[in-house]
């Protein structure tokens, strides 16, 4: 889950500031956790504390007013009976890594997203982005190969991720769909060789930057079986207490 905070806070800066090269500073003075990590550390509250996705992402959402959230979700968040607004934006894979953590096999995985989506996004988009999410962070943190997770999501959400990075970035702009956004996060990670280098990748395509991050980052720390010190330290320098004492405990929990 560190790796999906971390992807967000490194990619902040680059949101509304896209850049097409993998050579650029992890970390500046303007780094900073957006609405991708406040909701990430949400759907891991819920998870730990038992209480429904739709409370807790309102409960630790709402301490966070101003972490930029999108306009339909913001009104969804200070309302207090809202339903889902049938959003297929990338807001529902963005904040899913902690299912592919916590859970055991792959159908309980799949259920927590679909459940951890449909508070807000309801629309087939944005479960599906949110379920593949999940699963290539559960598929990597059980030891499969890339070419087995390639194939799962390939087959199981019709995402083409038969592409590279050098191919998608010359045409890629920003993108906040799930289906614009997901496969991109994934071959991102797949197009790699460390945790880093999948950030950068995500970074380097020039979209929605810290969306992008986030949900590499997610299924790279998964795979690569965790974050470098260095770049774990700036994590733990940057949460305030609140955010960072809920993302020990799903570590001490789930053994991470």
């Amino acid at each position: 889950m560190i790796g999906a905070i971390a992807g967000d806070i490194i990619g902040s800066v680059y949101e509304h500031n896209s850049i097409k090269t993998k050579d650029f500073p992890l970390f500046s003075p303007s780094s900073r956790f957006t609405d991708d990590t406040v909701l990430t550390i949400a759907v891991a509250y819920s998870i730990l504390s038992g209480i429904p996705y739709k409370k807790a992402i309102k409960n630790i959402g709402n301490r966070y007013p101003n972490a930029g959230y999108g306009g339909t979700f913001i009104r969804w968040l200070l309302s207090k009976d809202a339903g889902p607004y049938n959003s297929w934006g990338n807001g529902s894979a963005m904040r899913v890594s902690p299912a592919g953590f916590a859970f055991g096999n792959e159908k309980e995985v799949l259920e927590q997203a679909h459940k951890s989506a449909e508070i807000t996004h309801n629309h087939p988009e944005g479960i599906k982005g949110a379920k593949a999410t999940a699963l290539a962070v559960f598929l990597a943190k059980e030891g499969e190969g890339k070419n087995k997770i390639r194939t799962k999501i390939e087959e199981q959400f019709g995402y083409n991720l038969d592409r590279s990075i050098d191919e998608i970035r010359p045409g890629y702009s920003f993108d906040i769909s799930c289906q614009g956004t997901v496969p991109e996060a994934i071959i991102s990670f797949l197009d790699s060789d460390s945790y880093e280098d999948a950030i950068r990748n995500a970074i380097s395509l020039g979209g929605d930057s810290d969306t992008l991050a986030c949900i590499t980052g997610g299924i790279a720390e998964a795979f690569y079986k965790g974050v470098p010190d260095e770049i774990r330290v700036k994590v733990e320098e940057i949460l305030p207490p609140d955010l960072m004492d809920i993302t020990h405990a799903f570590y001490d929990k789930f053994n991470l």
